[in-house]
């Protein structure tokens, strides 16, 4: 095992990461930006290291900072946590050169997956179904044109290096697929750096399901799946695990073919596959090559600690664990508490912490960064913490995520609390009978 660890990140993850680390015996370093430096992830690291102001490229994106801080502190890994530049091939390739171990994957995956077009070749050549669409990155209008009378509209252009819903464009007709590609590319250049851009075929009303798995060199096993359904605007709030929506026989055959994948590229660490679901089918959408803010939920219904498996595999080069170990109990639902103003279109809401009272009790997990006093920043991303609660079946993990979330005080700055009081209330939630444009759709003032 590591004697001593850098994590590259901060927020609840890098808190996440360093108790993990503590129950290895694992000392650990945080970074931090100047504003960042009172922070709970700084606290509670052996040592921490400031790499530089506030703006993220001036920190968490400053790669020539985060290896400095690693030989200062002679660490012998680096945890990229999410975020900033956990799926950059670059930063896990200079630190491989620097004869420090990446926990992820070797940096050529890395680089193939985060390629939108290349993942999805290699998800099709490796047995998984894929979205109707484009083979490759679409150059031109004729090119667009082309592919859509073939699968007809409505299309969604994407940014082939991109995520989160940037340089993502729905076309419902040819008359505005100029205007969109235009638009999709100018924003996968400034996003991305990469103004590239692919089709695939619209689902209207699609389920998204994603499959956590865990891999050595030589074997792979699955925690199961998670339905991330409940989005707005192609962003995350509530996941659960297992999905309410899927059959025995699918779920079967979407575990299997997960799991043959990706073992067949050899993948190593931690990892996700993500699906669209749609009218009884899946395809591939995208994997993953960190760990998931959503990661919890397979952790509480298998009982596995996805992040130490992540380090060990790193350290040892295999996971001691095989799919006869994984056996799934109950029902678990994460909520994220975002620093937003649901009301003010999900305005960012920054400022002090005044009031701060988080709930505990059976089964009842928060995983953040937060304490009375602390301040949340108006530069990094405004997830808090999360919520996860465990209940027996569907039934009782919503109630008990209600009951949670009336307990959940946090005064001095506007948070999502209450608008996941209201979904879980919701009879459409309740009865599963929802999509990933339902959020958009719903009105919970």
């Amino acid at each position: 095992m590591f004697k001593k660890l850098l994590i590259a990140s901060r927020g609840e993850i890098a808190v996440r990461i360093i108790r993990a680390c503590k129950e290895l015996g694992v000392s650990t370093v945080a970074v931090h930006s100047d504003v960042d430096q009172d922070s709970m992830h700084v606290r509670l690291a052996d040592e921490s290291v400031c790499i530089g102001s506030q703006q993220p490229q001036n920190s968490y994106l400053n790669i020539a900072a985060l290896l400095s801080a690693a030989e200062l502190t002679n660490v012998e890994a680096v945890h990229p946590g999410y975020g900033f530049l956990s799926e950059n091939y670059n930063f896990a390739e200079m630190v491989t050169k620097h004869g420090i171990k990446f926990i992820g994957p070797n940096p050529q995956l890395i680089k193939s997956m985060g390629n939108k077009i290349e993942a999805k070749q290699i998800a099709s050549k490796n047995g998984l179904p894929i979205i109707p669409g484009s083979e490759g990155g679409i150059t031109t209008l004729d090119q667009a044109k082309k592919i859509c009378s073939s699968i007809k509209f409505p299309v969604l252009i994407k940014a082939s290096g991109g995520g989160g819903g940037k340089g993502m464009k729905m076309v419902t007709k040819e008359s505005e697929l100029e205007n969109a590609m235009n638009e999709a590319k100018n924003e996968a250049k400034k996003y991305f750096n990469n103004d590239e851009v692919y089709i695939e075929k619209y689902f209207n009303n699609p389920r998204h399901i994603e499959v956590q798995i865990l891999s050595d060199k030589n074997k792979t096993i699955h925690l199961g799946e998670r339905d991330c359904s409940v989005q707005r605007r192609y962003q995350k709030l509530i996941e659960e695990s297992p999905s309410p929506i899927l059959t025995a026989e699918v779920r079967k055959d979407l575990l299997s073919k997960t799991v043959k994948m990706v073992e067949k590229i050899r993948y190593e660490g931690a990892g996700t596959v993500e699906f669209i679901y749609d009218d009884g089918k899946f395809y591939f959408l995208e994997m993953n090559t960190r760990i998931q803010v959503e990661h919890p939920v397979s952790e509480v219904v298998t009982g596995i600690d996805i992040v130490k498996e992540q380090i060990s595999i790193a350290a040892k080069g295999y996971t001691t664990l095989n799919q006869t170990d994984i056996i799934s109990r109950g029902h678990a639902i994460e909520c994220r508490i975002n620093a937003e103003d649901p009301d003010k279109n999900f305005q960012p809401s920054p400022g002090i912490i005044s009031v701060c009272h988080q709930p505990s009790g059976f089964r009842t997990r928060i995983d953040g960064a937060i304490f009375q006093g602390c301040k949340i920043s108006p530069y990094y991303d405004s997830l808090i913490c999360k919520l996860i609660c465990h209940g027996r079946n569907r039934t009782e993990a919503i109630q008990r995520t209600l009951r949670s979330l009336d307990e959940f005080v946090i005064e001095g700055i506007t948070t999502t609390i209450d608008l996941h009081k209201k979904i879980l209330n919701h009879q459409k939630f309740i009865s599963s009978n929802f999509n990933v444009n339902w959020l958009n759709q719903e009105k919970f003032n």
